[in-house]
């Protein structure tokens, strides 16, 4: 197993996952090394093997689980595979790192996140979003009281993408953790929570935009492409708008608009990361994860008199990505689920409103996680 200060890494899954999110950021923990790989269909043009020939290399998942030398596995498989392969993973003794969305039903969350507890074995899900810099200034604004009490929080994932992905993310339905909910909703709502907690209520619709049609069915041949609901918070009077489209027309695609008693924060565009990445930036460079000035927010705020008045509220300086791992790589050495940077438990939670607004849609009504 593993030396005192290094860990072997096995991936399950040699997809964009893989190659952009996970690989590069390893060979930059310190801690960890990349010890092998499972892609079941090797080919000429997308091969691991020749990518990577100094690890190892298998067609299946159960010998990379039965090599006594890897102690993490890393799971970036399609999520209706997560349960299964994080189970097995589990019982062979490694620690387990999956690739949101994490499993289908937060039943499913709670077995795994019990199993890990019982195997003393680290299991984290990979919401790497908790990291983009957006989302960390709004934390600062709400922190640090600049908009008083939050009154309102929209949070947006909106995209022109009027073709359907030919992926697993255009062919699972939910009952698989496929579709806008499971694939983008994940991230939305996972960072909700972060900031606020289970809601009280949930309400929402579900509309297949490319086709021009509301969703009122949850089940295995559903999978609505666009998704709008509405968290509700009673102790505070709290509205939360999660919406994710793909019809959006829009230059600058809204991300976050909050309002609150002192002040309102509007911001525009993605983290520039994940572009950073598939572009081939390295997260050494200097840029990486810093934001253009032109893409900073705005943040309204009464001054002094009352008078309403607006400024650029720059982004704060980036943790990017490879602070997930850095805090992974601590939560593995220690074996602390208090380290743990995403815990299933938490993922958990999230699975709750999920399956909260799956109900809202089918009863036609508000419901409580």
């Amino acid at each position: 197993m593993a030396s005192s200060n290094q860990y072997k890494v096995g991936i399950v899954g040699y997809g964009l996952s893989a190659k952009v999110f996970h690989i590069p950021f390893i060979a930059l923990t310190p801690s960890l090394v990349l010890h092998s790989i499972v892609q079941r269909r090797p080919s000429a043009t997308d091969s691991a093997a020749n990518d990577h020939p100094s690890v190892k290399h298998f067609t299946s998942v159960e010998p990379m689980l039965a090599d006594p030398e890897v102690d993490i596995v890393i799971l970036s498989t399609p999520p209706n595979t997560h349960f299964q392969l994080a189970r097995d993973a589990l019982n062979s003794g490694k620690h387990v790192l999956v690739e949101k969305p994490f499993v289908p039903t937060s039943a499913e969350a709670d077995e795994l996140a019990t199993l890990a507890r019982d195997k003393k074995r680290v299991l984290c899900v990979y919401q790497n979003r908790r990291w983009d810099s957006d989302f960390l200034t709004v934390q600062k604004l709400l922190r640090d009281g600049t908009l008083g009490r939050i009154v309102e929080f929209e949070t947006h994932f909106d995209r022109l993408r009027l073709e359907k992905p030919t992926t697993w993310k255009g062919k699972l339905g939910m009952d698989q953790g496929g579709g806008a909910l499971y694939d983008l909703g994940t991230h939305l709502l996972d960072q909700v929570f972060v900031l606020f907690g289970i809601p009280t209520t949930v309400s929402a619709k579900f509309v297949d935009q490319r086709e021009g049609r509301l969703v009122t069915g949850v089940g295995a041949d559903q999978q609505p492409d666009s998704v709008s609901a509405v968290l509700s918070y009673a102790a505070t009077g709290m509205l939360v708008y999660v919406r994710l489209g793909v019809a959006s027309v829009e230059s600058k695609q809204i991300r976050f608009w909050v309002r609150g008693t002192k002040g309102s924060y509007h911001k525009t565009g993605l983290d520039p990361q994940e572009d950073q990445l598939r572009s081939g930036t390295p997260a050494t460079d200097s840029a990486f994860g810093r934001e253009d000035e032109s893409r900073f927010g705005r943040l309204c705020f009464v001054a002094d008199g009352g008078k309403v008045e607006d400024r650029v509220f720059p982004t704060v300086e980036p943790e990017t990505y490879l602070r997930f791992y850095e805090m992974f790589a601590k939560a593995v050495a220690s074996g602390k689920e208090e380290d743990i940077p995403v815990p299933a438990t938490q993922a958990a939670q999230v699975l709750r409103i999920i399956e909260a607004i799956q109900e809202s849609v089918k009863a036609g009504r508000e419901v409580a996680p």
